[in-house]
């Protein structure tokens, strides 16, 4: 769960049942300012001389407030639109593209106008009937640390359950998820678990859960009869990185319930990075040890018109057949999606 030092309620959002619901909730903790905008301009809240502050600020900041735009973004091809949740995260993973992303603004912001949210949802599946139409829940955040506040999630789920051509999904690095166990999914929901060798999450993932209780979070999951992958990602090649992701995946194995008859997921994304992250990454975190030195990875250029650093040919060659080969040992009817 989120722990913020700041709570800030955008213009007329502490009169919704969200906003009111979150105030309730820590309006009597000392340890937790409170402010009540008459405009929008959180930023300017947000104490920060330079980026490695804001950064630190900014993580310890809720902000509650409407989305505003209705229009939904594509995300190809984990499916066909976002759905808006949350904005942001509360994890400091010091890889992740949202300190790029979301640059001097990394707080962590609920919205309030779920209604507005699921009409237009709504709207989105009638458009394409009959074909089926799959939302991804956390594109650009992590709504699970924020569920205690709002219930947002449960209530996308139970929507999503009673969608005939609907289906949703999102991607956590936490373990929280009692609350969505017993509730109507109808199946209409695959909840994937972000995870890493615990030498990884370690060095990287700052503030999430750790690798155990994400992969005791999935067996949860699959007991409660969801659909449910992993992502396995960053991919790091280090020094005994083999004998590492190769306990991981036997950890997922015995983790995991026998009998559990749903096809499993996974995803495999080898670490890369743009100059540009890159310096963002060694401002926010100056004393990384992340591995970003050019002259050992690959100059690419991606789909999106600008290059990134990526292992090389023969090592990106090696690790495919490596995870293609663990991972269909241990699961030989999983379909992995892809390993890049």
């Amino acid at each position: 769960m989120f722990n913020p030092r700041r709570v800030i309620f955008e213009k007329g959002s502490i009169d919704t049942y969200i906003g009111k619901k979150i105030y309730d909730m820590v309006k009597d903790n000392k340890n937790v300012e409170i402010i009540q905008l008459t405009s929008n301009r959180v930023k300017s809240n947000i104490p920060g001389e330079n980026l490695f502050e804001q950064y630190r600020s900014g993580k310890e900041t809720l902000v509650v407030g409407k989305r505003s735009s209705l229009k939904f973004q594509t995300c190809k091809p984990s499916a066909h639109y976002q759905l808006p949740i949350v904005s942001g995260c509360m994890g400091r993973c010091e890889y992740c593209y949202l300190n790029t992303q979301l640059g001097d603004k990394p707080f962590v912001k609920v919205f309030v106008n779920m209604d507005d949210v699921l009409n237009q949802t709504k709207k989105y599946i009638d458009e394409r009937e009959p074909e089926i139409t799959i939302f991804e829940g956390a594109a650009t955040s992590d709504p699970i640390p924020l569920e205690p506040y709002t219930n947002s999630l449960k209530r996308v789920i139970e929507f999503f359950g009673k969608e005939d051509k609907g289906r949703f999904r999102f991607v956590t690095k936490y373990s929280d998820i009692d609350s969505l166990l017993n509730i109507n999914h109808n199946n209409h929901t695959e909840i994937r678990f972000s995870i890493n060798t615990p030498k990884i999450i370690d060095s990287y993932e700052h503030y999430t859960a750790s690798s155990n209780k994400r992969i005791e979070a999935a067996a949860k999951a699959a007991k409660a009869g969801y659909k449910i992958g992993f992502i396995i990602a960053p991919v790091f090649l280090y020094e005994n990185w083999k004998d590492d992701y190769k306990k991981l995946i036997k950890h997922i194995k015995d983790t995991l319930p026998e009998n559990y008859h749903e096809t499993l997921t996974f995803e495999v994304i080898s670490h890369r990075y743009t100059t540009k992250a890159k310096n963002r990454i060694i401002e926010i975190f100056p004393e990384t040890t992340l591995p970003m030195v050019d002259d050992h990875r690959t100059f690419k250029y991606g789909q999106f018109g600008y290059g990134k650093y990526v292992y090389t040919k023969e090592q990106l060659l090696d690790m495919k057949e490596f995870f293609k080969e663990n991972i269909l040992n241990e699961f030989p009817k999983s379909e992995i999606k892809y390993i890049i």
